[in-house]
């Protein structure tokens, strides 16, 4: 009796972990949405509203908004990171792959707009961000590319972090300019990397 009440416990306590894992994953969806749509000063019962959350919820988690803004960083790596693979194994081309990629990468760093500025005081803790927004996703970039040069569809000799650096000027100041569709220029940039037929 006393394992079985163990058990149920333990697995209570697991399925109180990962509830709070799903909403942390929430509340995180929402304020990059809320990030992209009006920046990382957006108020905080915006991103409240869209997570479907009390703004208490949101600083129990995240006390300050610098804590609110790196943890979305964070996330969004993650999740560029890891969808790269997966849309390599069920897109129908590798180049078809890597434009969805680039895709989710021009929303990631439109999301991140602001982040320096929001953290500016501590360089240390914005060059380490750095640091793991480049060794997360360099290797994913250059597997993207790597298979599309592979399968004959562009051209090889280019470096994914050329690319990445090319894609991240191509989104500078399109937050500031609504006459300016970083996204066109991006798709272009992308679409000219195909090998001449």
């Amino acid at each position: 009796m006393e394992n079985d009440s163990g058990r149920s416990a333990g697995s209570s306590a697991g399925s109180r972990r990962k509830d709070a894992r799903r909403n942390q994953q929430t509340l995180l969806d929402a304020a990059a949405a809320v990030f992209v749509a009006s920046g990382v000063e957006a108020p905080v019962r915006d991103i409240a509203a869209k997570a479907g959350v009390g703004m208490g919820t949101i600083y129990r988690h995240f006390p300050t908004r610098a804590d609110l803004i790196i943890a979305v960083y964070r996330h969004q790596v993650e999740a560029c990171a890891e969808v790269g693979p997966a849309l390599l194994a069920t897109s129908p081309t590798p180049h078809a792959a890597l434009e969805a990629w680039v895709e989710l990468f021009v929303d990631f760093l439109v999301t991140k707009h602001g982040l320096a500025a929001a953290i500016q005081a501590d360089n240390a803790g914005f060059e380490t961000l750095h640091a793991y927004f480049v060794d997360r996703l360099l290797p994913v970039c250059t597997q993207l590319l790597d298979a599309a040069v592979a399968s004959g569809e562009i051209r090889s000799g280019l470096n994914a972090i050329h690319l990445m650096r090319g894609i991240g000027n191509l989104c500078i100041g399109a937050e500031s300019d609504p006459h300016y569709d970083a996204r066109r220029l991006v798709k272009l940039l992308v679409a000219g990397l195909r090998q001449p037929r």
